[in-house]
């Protein structure tokens, strides 16, 4: 497993963020060569391997150096309450099942977020995102242009759902469940295409890059949500946080292409009666 020098305090946020998302995917790419076993967390896909523990430990230290007054949040379970009113939110491997496989869809991830407000929809100061078996970083944020190695992305498409394919995911448990899939059956059969490859920050940042034209999935966590949303808006993008059947239905994409989608979703409706019990609407909508 390779061992970094500590990253320098001097460093801004995006120097910082872009240097840990690529420490860590490159940590965890080197330990997947050394041999790795899944761990299973909620299901057979949702699992958890030696190589998001160590990342995410490296990460933690790093944050803990370099911003001592910042909050964590980590996927894994690092946590800590800053006092300078931001937060950084960390996912050292998205797309595990697809790591654990030996598929080169799965990427490092974080983002910086700003506490209070919408709890499940914060406001987000920048995100950075590391595909290292591609060597790609996508970055940007609230005054940071969106930007893949560093070119400038251009602005996204304002294309019509039936022109775009979209990345999306729906757990196959959901397919029973009505209220998941009525919403989600109504946005897939208004687009072009559609694509589902089990990472949010991957299809993402793909969406600011505009190699997919949408995206959306429901009861979505912070640390798949966030470093892609602030990518994607960096780029003109738009996204959004609409309820539909009770569960919380998170969208991105080109101002035309999130209207539709918003419209398609909420034509899924199914009234009264339908919502999830209880503590159901984020257990396994982004298991992947």
């Amino acid at each position: 497993m390779p061992v970094y020098e500590d990253l320098d305090p001097a460093l801004d946020d995006a120097q910082l963020a872009s240097a840990l998302v690529r420490n860590a995917g490159r940590m965890a790419l080197a330990m997947r060569a050394e041999g790795l076993d899944g761990e299973r967390k909620t299901s057979v896909s949702d699992v958890v391997t030696a190589a998001d523990k160590a990342a995410e430990k490296y990460v933690l230290q790093q944050l803990r150096n370099c911003r001592p007054e910042d909050g964590i949040l980590g996927e894994e379970g690092a946590q800590f309450t800053g006092s300078s009113g931001r937060t950084w939110v960390i996912d050292p491997v998205d797309g595990t099942y697809n790591f654990l496989s030996g598929s080169s869809y799965w990427c490092s991830a974080i983002a910086l977020r700003v506490d209070g407000g919408d709890p499940v929809d914060p406001q987000v100061l920048l995100g950075a995102v590391y595909q290292p078996q591609e060597e790609k970083l996508w970055l940007g944020g609230q005054q940071i242009p969106a930007t893949l190695n560093g070119e400038r992305l251009p602005v996204l498409s304002q294309a019509s759902l039936d022109q775009l394919s979209a990345a999306t995911y729906l757990h196959p448990t959901w397919l029973a469940r009505p209220e998941a899939a009525a919403p989600w059956l109504a946005a897939v059969a208004e687009l072009a295409t559609f694509r589902l490859l089990g990472s949010g920050s991957c299809d993402l940042s793909r969406v600011a890059q505009g190699e997919w034209g949408c995206w959306f999935q429901h009861s979505t966590p912070l640390w798949d949500w966030l470093p892609g949303k602030a990518i994607v808006t960096a780029a003109g993008g738009v996204t959004e946080v609409l309820r539909v059947n009770g569960l919380n239905w998170f969208v991105a994409g080109g101002a035309a292409a999130v209207a539709g989608l918003r419209a398609a979703l909420a034509s899924g409706e199914l009234g009264p009666g339908a919502s999830p019990a209880a503590g159901d609407a984020s257990a396994v909508g982004a298991d992947n």
